[in-house]
């Protein structure tokens, strides 16, 4: 029998068969070219097409549309090739038992597998893993994996999503990422797209036309129509093939704003709660990035369970802090120009900066510290500033310093983008390679977004196609290995030190209203957070300001004369 998971792709059927299903609304027919031979698919008059067949493990199919035109399985698990080519039998897998770790410990480590390494690859990331779990790290969070046109790029613009793009290795090689983090206690998240598909390899309009919203688009092209119920279960299957199948601990849903469903029962709760009802047994996190700084996506139940998803990007947190740290203003960071203090502290007090000021956001003071993922860095933050320039290589060393302590010492889950942990400076562009006239279309876009931007000329933009592009992306192991990255190392490992003794233990007893942001001006910050049987105190200086008093205990300070951060605990 067949996966009573699954509706899309090709599964196994026992006895040497395979079931092969596909949506194809705006086909009369449907072939499938199996392993040399072609079938007629049999409709079911909604759009499906079915086949059983003999087949083995490893054969190549594709599907053969009325025009003769052959188009790869959309929820393919591997590719012969590019996206444009067969797709191959790939039969599930069982990955070994893991009991997990609880969201509070969470901190995260977010990673580029093709830049992380020399190699670029899923087997070459596992050598780094007992360097990260030596410092604290405790989940390590992939940026797209799904295959995706070309040979190089960010993963955003993926078109088979189940698919593990072979340039990174196989979906084998992916496991056994998943299987050894999980061996040193890490959990693994996956970042995933389902706002849209990206340009070069996506045929589903071919045949599935009813796949997208003729009356809507994202910034990245067609909108997808979510109320169809093919379209849902393709998703939530995506999900559940991530979760079940390679053992990752939860989800990174992309830019879930752009997930625009009318429907009464949103594609985004549905997701949640059939992921959560399907692995009960151990913990799963879903985390969203969302500009809209909503809260009803992570409202928590009445014993302060996770009902639908884990957590919320905090971007009003890095804005905020970027800001005071660069004194940048132009772009999104506009709106954090007038009071980029009293804005960070609000954010680490309550969640959101903008909770319904600037025509968006909601009250967000009730949700628990962990509901939020806060970061001074990320793919988004560094790769798409036009230069790709890193924290480090814009604000002072004691301003960096400072802020680093208040992001890992606060009750919120603290992120890091890769490098971070030793002061990389090589910069994270953004880069792609596609092939032919699509290459140009990026390059000119590129330049075009920085055209109105200070401090450059759009030629110093640099080249996203250019190889040299992607390759000076990659992180620098002599920098990780000089004095000066091992002396960043061992502030962030005695840092998280800190956090696993002081505050991780009393996050599970922290709910809403926990934060309280007491003073924030004259480059001064005081928040207070009444945590489980203590009250954490932050107490800040920024651009040469005393900071306030700090009561109790200090279990930190980073000194300094321009910027200093200092942390201390009131027990009772």
């Amino acid at each position: 029998m067949s996966d009573p998971r699954y509706t899309w792709g090709a599964q196994p059927a026992g006895d040497g068969r395979w079931r092969f299903a596909l949506w194809a609304p705006g086909c009369e027919e449907l072939n499938l070219h199996l392993a040399g031979r072609e079938y007629r698919m049999h409709p079911d008059g909604r759009g499906w097409f079915e086949l059983e067949a003999e087949a083995q493990e490893g054969d190549a199919y594709e599907f053969v549309l009325p025009d003769d035109t052959r188009v790869p399985d959309p929820a393919a698990r591997r590719q012969k090739g590019d996206v444009h080519g067969p797709s191959l039998l790939t039969a599930p897998r069982i990955p070994p038992a893991w009991a997990g770790r609880p969201w509070e410990e969470a901190v995260i480590y977010e990673l580029h597998v093709g830049t992380f390494t020399e190699e670029g690859t899923f087997r070459a990331a596992i050598g780094e893993l007992d360097r990260l779990a030596e410092i604290g790290i405790t989940a390590i969070e992939i940026m797209p994996v799904a295959q995706f046109g070309g040979d190089r790029g960010w993963g955003y613009d993926g078109v088979l999503p189940y698919c593990p793009h072979n340039v990174y290795g196989t979906p084998d090689d992916l496991a056994a990422l998943v299987e050894a983090a999980h061996e040193r206690g890490l959990m693994v998240l996956l970042d995933v797209v389902y706002n849209h598909f990206g340009p070069d390899g996506n045929y589903l309009n071919a045949y599935a036309p009813d796949f997208f919203d003729p009356a809507r688009t994202t910034p990245w092209g067609a909108g997808i129509d979510y109320r169809k119920p093919a379209v849902r279960r393709f998703f939530i299957e995506n999900a559940l093939y991530w979760l079940t199948e390679f053992g990752f601990d939860g989800l990174r849903l992309d830019a879930v704003d752009q997930i625009a469903d009318p429907s009464e029962y949103e594609l985004l709760a549905e997701l949640a709660v059939e992921v959560r009802e399907t692995l009960g047994d151990r913990p799963v996190h879903l985390t969203t990035e969302d500009n809209r700084n909503v809260t009803h996506l992570h409202e928590r139940g009445p014993d302060g369970e996770v009902s639908l998803h884990t957590a919320e990007w905090n971007d009003d947190l890095h804005n905020a802090a970027h800001v005071l740290a660069t004194g940048e203003t132009e772009g999104y960071y506009g709106d954090f120009a007038v009071d980029p203090l009293g804005l960070m502290g609000r954010a680490l007090a309550e969640g959101f900066s903008f909770q319904g000021e600037q025509g968006r956001g909601a009250p967000s003071g009730h949700l628990p510290p962990a509901a939020f993922v806060d970061f001074l860095q990320n793919h988004d933050q560094t790769g798409n500033r036009a230069l790709g320039e890193r924290l480090i290589s814009l604000t002072d060393a004691e301003t960096l310093r400072a802020l680093t302590a208040t992001l890992i010492l606060s009750p919120h889950i603290p992120l890091l983008f890769m490098g971070e942990e030793y002061g990389e400076t090589r910069p994270f562009t953004f880069f792609a390679h596609f092939g032919g006239a699509l290459d140009d279309t990026v390059r000119t876009g590129r330049r075009e977004e920085f055209a109105g931007f200070s401090g450059f000329e759009a030629e110093d933009v640099p080249d996203p196609i250019a190889l040299e592009t992607f390759e000076g992306s990659r992180l620098d192991p002599a920098r990780r290995d000089s004095d000066k990255g091992r002396a960043m190392t061992d502030r962030l490992r005695h840092l998280l030190a800190l956090r696993r003794e002081h505050i991780v233990p009393r996050l599970a007893g922290t709910g809403g209203h926990s934060g309280r942001l007491i003073e924030a001006a004259e480059g001064r910050l005081a928040v207070d957070w009444t945590l489980d049987g203590v009250t954490l105190h932050l107490r800040a200086g920024f651009g040469g300001a005393t900071p306030p008093e700090a009561p109790g205990e200090t279990i930190h300070d980073t000194g300094g004369s321009t910027a200093r951060a200092i942390h201390s605990i009131t027990t009772g």
